[in-house]
């Protein structure tokens, strides 16, 4: 049973600026609620109820946000608005969440790496903080992981130019939509990716990837990357790389923020669809 998860969520979200300059980009709202609850409900939903957040400067609105907040409680209640009362309280009791805060930004991989304490001898899951997915993605990565008895990675296949952004697998195809991982690229030349199948940011780990993280250099960026310590982790043990079939919303700029929120609020708020489509089309 998968029981942990780590958020890394210490980033500067430059991507974002001026937005993010004062407010975590993790906290910016998908309709109406910020993107990391959205995270946090789906480990929350498949199981996954011990969550630690590794932060850095700036972020305390997350703790914030999942932190009871006696005085509103008390306001609502006494206003008589006990529908926002309930969904306030609901957010009290998303699982059990603790905090550790990043002393300096050096890459995921080095993030992940203070979730080592916490998580112990167990698979655990790794989620970043600003990507949203149609479906939970958490239940797919736990039911793949029982099937293959390894560590588990969420994969999309994407047009073959968007291939730098992202981390890229090479692999060969196991069972339908499941995939051997032989090697990763962290942001490959377009002529240089083995595929066009990327990681999402979505991982079920192997406990060992906190000694291959500590074995793992600097690499692109300067940073310690997570791709790098998987590298290292698959000459002892397999990863499989599982292919999403479902939309995946990545927040890390302002076009994918603004798209999620026209597209999510079309799917959750159906009284505002037409209006929307509308909306949208007319602009």
């Amino acid at each position: 049973m998968v029981k942990k998860a780590v958020i890394p969520v210490a980033g500067f979200g430059t991507r974002l600026l001026p937005i993010t300059k004062a407010q975590p980009k993790e906290m910016l709202p998908v309709v109406n609620k910020p993107i990391v609850q959205y995270v946090v409900e789906d480990l929350v939903e498949a199981g996954v109820k011990d969550i630690l957040f590794v932060t850095g400067k700036g972020k305390q609105a997350i703790e914030n946000h999942f932190d009871m907040n006696y005085e509103l409680e008390c306001k609502l209640e006494k206003s008589g608005k006990y529908e926002l009362l309930k969904i306030i309280k609901e957010i009290d009791k998303l699982g059990n969440i603790f905090y550790v805060r990043q002393k300096e930004q050096k890459g995921l991989g080095d993030a992940i790496l203070y979730g080592e304490d916490f998580v112990g001898d167990e698979y655990f899951i790794a989620m970043v903080g600003d990507t949203i997915y149609s479906k939970n993605i958490v239940k797919d990565l736990i039911k793949a992981h029982k099937k293959y008895g390894c560590s588990v990675i969420a994969l999309e296949r994407v047009p073959k130019e968007e291939v730098h952004k992202y981390g890229v697998i090479e692999g060969e195809e196991i069972d339908d939509g499941a995939y051997k991982i032989k090697n990763m690229v962290e942001k490959p030349k377009v002529e240089e990716a083995p595929s066009n199948l990327i990681i999402t940011g979505a991982y079920l780990l192997s406990p060992k990837i906190f000694e291959k993280i500590k074995q793992t250099p600097p690499g692109r960026g300067g940073e310690v990357q997570i791709t790098d310590a998987m590298n290292l982790l698959l000459k002892e043990e397999d990863i499989v790389g599982i292919e999403i079939d479902c939309k995946r919303y990545d927040i890390g700029d302002v076009l994918g923020w603004l798209k999620a929120n026209v597209e999510i609020g079309a799917e959750k708020l159906p009284e505002f669809r037409e209006f929307l489509k509308e909306f949208v089309k007319n602009l």
